[in-house]
């Protein structure tokens, strides 16, 4: 049960990015969802299918268009003319690992139907409630707002989302490498799992038990609370948004070997767990979320 064997075969797919890598695998072990925001065509799919190769998840891809109806994700009742009732038809949320790609190109009311899956890990259609696989994740694409015919996701689902990232555009070496190497999908269908799915829902169970101090605990606090109490921000963070803060060091930490979270640790995983959670104030109004975050890493000291 090596991480660092499911990173090192997830980078031979995803070239020259160990890093968003880490962070990927950090949000899933942190029982979280991802949202990759990025152009098209920088591997935001290929890493969602990756993942789920070498986890050994169960897989469905959600492609969202302006069409798709919730119906199309949950699922639908048929009626069985031979048995006399109605007999329920599960869609493809019912996969341990769901690839919602490109969500924000769906309308409101069908990306509002991923909601409930998302925070209760169960989905009630007509009255009738049913639980989703274990483990569940939701990895979704995101294309850029200013696209054509894209509708911006609501404040209410973005914070569903534990991290968001983006991938970049690959280094000369390693799209060297992409030009000259094999085709993704090809290298994809050839991969092996590297964990179970059992397993994963061990490491899982881990992350809750890496030791935080009171002095982590306060620094944390001061991030928060520097969000809160600072014309720079509005509103400031949640409590939800310090819950996942906490849960993404823990599981950062949990990679690193180590089974206390470190200051570093709430440090590196700040950018993805807040960055799309904190809006300017008065006097930053309009900045992106990571120069928001850069401001606040430099605002709190570490005690």
């Amino acid at each position: 049960m090596s991480l660092q064997a499911v990173i090192e075969q997830v980078g031979t797919v995803i070239l020259g990015k160990s890093r968003q890598i880490r962070l990927a695998l950090a949000c899933l072990l942190a029982r979280g969802h991802l949202l990759i925001e990025d152009l098209p065509g920088v591997g935001k799919t290929t890493l969602a299918h990756v993942l789920a190769q070498t986890l050994g998840l169960q897989f469905h891809r959600i492609q969202f268009t302006s069409d798709l109806l919730p119906a199309d994700i949950i699922g639908v009742s048929i009626y069985d003319q031979d048995d006399g009732h109605f007999e329920f038809h599960p869609g493809p949320i019912f996969a341990q690992l769901i690839l919602a790609d490109e969500v924000n190109r769906a309308t409101p009311k069908t990306q509002s139907a991923l909601l409930e899956a998302m925070e209760e890990h169960q989905v009630t259609t007509e009255g009738q409630t049913r639980p989703l696989p274990r483990p569940f994740f939701v990895i979704a694409t995101q294309n850029p707002a200013h696209q054509v015919g894209t509708f911006p996701l609501p404040e209410s689902q973005l914070d569903r989302f534990l991290m968001r990232i983006e991938i970049g555009f690959p280094d000369q070496r390693a799209e060297r490498a992409l030009l000259k190497g094999r085709d993704r999908r090809e290298m994809i269908s050839h991969l092996r799992p590297r964990m179970s799915a059992q397993q994963l829902l061990s490491l899982q169970q881990a992350v809750g038990e890496v030791h935080v101090s009171d002095a982590l605990l306060d620094y944390l606090q001061a991030l928060l609370e520097h969000t809160r109490t600072t014309a720079l921000f509005a509103p400031g963070l949640s409590p939800r948004a310090g819950l996942a803060l906490l849960r993404s060091a823990q599981a950062w930490a949990l990679m690193q070997g180590r089974d206390q979270v470190l200051p570093e640790d709430v440090q590196t995983v700040l950018p993805g767990v807040v960055s799309h959670r904190l809006r300017g104030g008065t006097s930053l109004d309009g900045d992106p979320g990571e120069d928001l975050v850069a401001t606040l890493l430099d605002a709190v000291a570490v005690a």
